[in-house]
């Protein structure tokens, strides 16, 4: 794989240190395994879900974890007390443990499982300090404050 230098990209631009971390860490990363399979469908524009294949766990044995923009999906069956002997054994039991990058802002809204299926719903909320805002030209920055001030003088009603 090729190494790509971001050395030129990291000067010109200020607060992107993790983007350039996150492309020069996913450029070295070994393959990883591909169990359990699992579906990734964006279900609007700020709502995602992650679909794992986990048959033969039990939501007991299912481990779902987040830390920040890192999502933790793990399993491990426990040990048990088979009567018969196996002649054949392919249902998948090993245990996993499944990674996702999460963008920011994006949090676990909830989590099924059904048939097999372990259905994980993602939901991006960003705050309202973050969202764009409209900045008139020429209006200060205390104007809002200033405006609740007098309110607030007032009794929250205008003078007569």
């Amino acid at each position: 794989m090729r190494n790509f230098d971001f050395t030129p990209f990291r000067r010109s631009t200020v607060g992107f240190d993790r983007l350039f971390d996150l492309l020069e860490s996913g450029a070295s990363a070994a393959p990883s395994e591909n169990y359990p399979p699992f579906d990734l469908e964006q279900r609007g524009d700020d709502a995602y879900r992650i679909t794992l294949a986990v048959a033969g766990f039990r939501e007991e044995e299912i481990e779902i974890t987040q830390h920040q923009n890192l999502l933790v999906v793990s399993g491990r069956k426990r040990d048990e007390e088979n009567e018969g002997r196996f002649i054949h054994r392919g249902i998948a039991t090993r245990a996993f443990e499944r990674r996702f990058g999460l963008a920011d802002f994006v949090r676990v809204k909830s989590a099924e499982m059904k048939d097999g299926l372990l259905a994980i719903e993602l939901v991006r909320e960003i705050p309202e300090e973050m969202k764009p805002r409209r900045v008139e030209i020429g209006a200060r920055g205390d104007a809002q404050r200033i405006e609740r001030d007098a309110d607030n003088e007032n009794g929250g009603r205008e003078a007569a």
